[in-house]
């Protein structure tokens, strides 16, 4: 069976945070988690979903809040820790394994963490195939499965069981409770069943990131054009090349918001682009023209390296690459086009399956 040892952390964490579609955390303050547990504790277990047996315990980890203040709160380490045993304690039954509640830089190191640290096996899969930035935006919430009991710490000390009435509360009182705390806590939520797993998580999302971190890796190592191999291995689209010639970001309400304007250079010279963010990519407009909507993937790496740049990580004079990926075939039904799609954000656009605006644009 196999095992996350130092370098797929590092592999894991460049793929996250591309399929984190611009929020999810920068993976740098996760990753130096992960691997101090690592290097404590052992190489982390990884399992496939259908390993685990139907009445196991699972609990995911998380940070929640906005990226922008994890930059600068540095967490103290031990709070992920805390919530996690708290709603453990609160359950009343052993954990049997941890789980990513998204693909994103920070929140898909923390679980490796918490695994090695807990020696528990982490499960190759998540409930979004990507970043989302409210707590209802899982494929767990699609299949009815509560966020709580649930469980916030801060680095201070606080922490905070909520139990709610359904998921929407869920997401208001912590994302409340995450603004008073200081904009970003650590979180254990969606306690479940491997058989709600195996009904409502979006699989092989870790061992996807690896593969996508190496394939960055080893054309970088090797000269060969990186971007290509990223497309190549995740079969994405290019959408727009350019250089940023503006970033309007504002962080507010337990978010980063704002939008940056892109300059087109190459085979897109004389086009604009425009990305708008919460936290996450929600919509990319080119020239006037939807190129790309919530809920599929809209990725921006560098235009050299092809290393994901997060949403707080844009600056003026970047270039850059943006690229559309389908998103899960769960996030494409109407009760997911309707938890996640561009008019639940407030855009007034239909969602249109990436490779179909692809055709549109061009």
């Amino acid at each position: 069976m196999p095992y996350i040892d130092a370098q797929m952390v590092e592999d894991i964490a460049i793929g996250a945070a591309f399929l984190g579609t611009g929020g999810g955390g920068d993976p740098y303050v996760g990753k130096l988690m992960a691997l101090q547990a690592i290097e404590k504790y052992g190489p982390v277990e990884l399992l496939d979903v259908e390993q685990i047996p139907d009445d196991a315990q699972i609990v995911p980890a998380a940070m929640m809040g906005a990226p922008t203040v994890l930059v600068e709160k540095i967490p103290s380490g031990e709070e992920v820790f805390r919530a996690f045993n708290m709603l453990k304690e609160y359950l009343g039954k052993e954990i049997y394994a941890t789980i990513p509640i998204e693909a994103g830089g920070v929140n898909s190191m923390i679980p490796i963490a918490v695994a090695a640290t807990q020696q528990l096996p982490l499960i190759d899969a998540d409930g979004m195939g990507r970043a989302f930035p409210e707590l209802q935006m899982v494929t767990y919430h699609l299949y009815g499965i509560s966020a709580t009991p649930m469980v916030i710490a801060d680095e201070k000390g606080n922490t905070i069981l909520l139990n709610t009435i359904d998921n929407f509360w869920t997401e208001n009182l912590a994302r409340n409770a995450t603004v008073v705390m200081g904009g970003s806590v650590m979180i254990a939520i969606y306690p479940m069943t491997g058989k709600d797993v195996k009904k409502a998580g979006i699989r092989n999302i870790v061992t996807y990131s690896a593969e996508i971190g190496k394939a960055i890796r080893l054309a970088r190592q090797n000269d060969q054009n990186p971007v290509a191999a990223l497309i190549k291995v995740t079969g994405g689209y290019p959408l727009f090349k350019g250089k940023i010639g503006d970033v309007i970001r504002r962080t507010t309400g337990g978010f980063v918001r704002g939008q940056a304007i892109i300059a087109g250079i190459d085979e897109f010279r004389g086009s604009k682009l425009e990305l708008h963010f919460q936290n996450e990519n929600l919509i990319a407009i080119q020239d006037g023209k939807v190129a790309a909507t919530v809920p599929d993937l809209i990725c921006t790496v560098d235009a050299e390296t092809a290393i994901p740049i997060t949403t707080e990580g844009l600056r003026y004079g970047q270039r850059v690459v943006v690229v559309g990926i389908p998103c899960d075939e769960k996030w494409r039904t109407p009760k997911g086009i309707e938890t996640v799609g561009p008019r639940y954000f407030g855009y007034d656009v239909d969602y249109i399956p990436v490779e179909k605006r692809v055709k549109e644009v061009r």
